[in-house]
């Protein structure tokens, strides 16, 4: 498995724990983030990580900043990219089985580095239910 992970001046302590757990679960990483807490504008970290999913380079992808909000808006402007703004795992796991969610986007100034770890691992570990999720899904893009 490879994922592609993207964040702003908000989220460097988080990527890199979120890295090393990945690294633990021999997942291999693309890292398309900053590692500095100077600011930046996040569309710059977050469009090749959403790129890199829609292209299919990495099988999934991790977003932060420091709501998620700007980073989810802007990795779902990709119109193969389901990307979900999730604060508990109980939203990451629905994301995944409903929604078949192929982001994840943290708000690394609401949510603290354990909470992120564990949700990392649900969304890793959540399946896609199908059957009627993916009528839904199906009529998501607008082109």
């Amino acid at each position: 498995m490879k994922i592609a992970i993207g964040n702003d001046h908000a989220g460097p302590s988080y990527k890199e724990a979120i890295v090393n757990l990945l690294k633990e679960r021999n997942i291999e990483v693309i890292n398309y983030g900053t590692n500095s807490e100077d600011s930046v504008d996040y569309p710059d970290f977050i469009h090749p990580v959403a790129e890199s999913v829609a292209t299919g380079d990495s099988d999934l992808g991790i977003i932060i900043c420091g709501s998620g909000n700007g980073a989810a808006i802007t990795a779902n402007k990709h119109q193969e990219i389901r990307a979900a703004l999730c604060w508990n795992k109980e939203i990451v796991a629905l994301a995944k089985q409903h929604n078949n969610a192929n982001i994840l986007s943290l708000p690394a100034r609401y949510i603290s580095i354990p909470q992120a770890l564990a949700m990392v691992e649900t969304f890793l570990d959540t399946e896609f239910e199908g059957g009627r999720h993916q009528n839904r899904i199906d009529k998501i893009p607008c082109a």
